[in-house]
């Protein structure tokens, strides 16, 4: 597949790795030549499964089978809205956790969720939930004490879905389909209590929601 990552801090850096990892082609969209080009040299510096990695910016043309967010939410808002047109007919992923500023509550309405949001601002979209559970550091490694990754997915979607599972599970990660995108808001209240147990935990944001059966 072709991903593009709009993004280009950690969270950008890790789906990125793991997209690489499963042989994908991936473009890391950033808000200027420098932030875009240190995330293409830090991709370029793994040991990737053979998918090459390009820079684009803020701006130009979007384009790949999967369109990922990987910014804050109230970057994800802005894009969204003035990109409505292009995004229009693609699979997106949000990744996002609408947090407030002191990281303790969502501020989404609570029957509703950042997903549901951002798709209204661009409804013709194919939205999905997925990855807003996890951290940087364990996405890096794809595993925490010798278990893979689980990456959570709801959508509406069938083929959207089928796309982000095919993204975690060729990155050496575990998809999970958790149902439709209604069940977005309970990934994000799941993603705030999983950064609110950090400190509690002391695991230095290297832990991970695991299902096991």
């Amino acid at each position: 597949m072709r991903i593009s990552i709009i993004g280009t801090g950690n969270m950008a850096k890790a789906i990125g790795s793991r997209a690489l990892t499963g042989g994908h082609d991936v473009t890391v969209v950033g808000k200027d030549e420098a932030h875009a080009q240190d995330a293409v040299a830090a991709l370029e510096a793994l040991d990737s499964g053979g998918g090459s990695v390009t820079g684009a910016l803020d701006g130009d043309a979007l384009d790949g089978d999967l369109i990922v967010l990987a910014v804050y939410y109230p970057d994800a808002r802005a894009l969204v809205e003035r990109d409505a047109e292009q995004l229009a007919g693609k699979a997106v992923v949000d990744i996002t956790n609408p947090l407030n500023d002191s990281f303790d509550e969502l501020v989404v309405p609570p029957d509703s969720s950042a997903t549901r949001q951002l798709a209204a601002l661009a409804p013709d979209a194919r939205f999905v939930k997925a990855f807003n559970t996890t951290f940087a550091n364990t996405l890096h490694t794809g595993q925490v004490s010798g278990e893979p990754v689980d990456v959570f997915i709801a959508g509406d979607d069938a083929d959207a879905k089928a796309k982000v599972a095919q993204l975690a599970s060729e990155g050496g990660l575990q998809p999970v389909d958790v149902g439709g995108l209604h069940r977005a808001r309970e990934l994000e209240a799941l993603g705030l209590l999983h950064i609110s147990l950090q400190s509690t935990l002391g695991t230095g944001f290297a832990s991970a929601v695991k299902v096991l059966s």
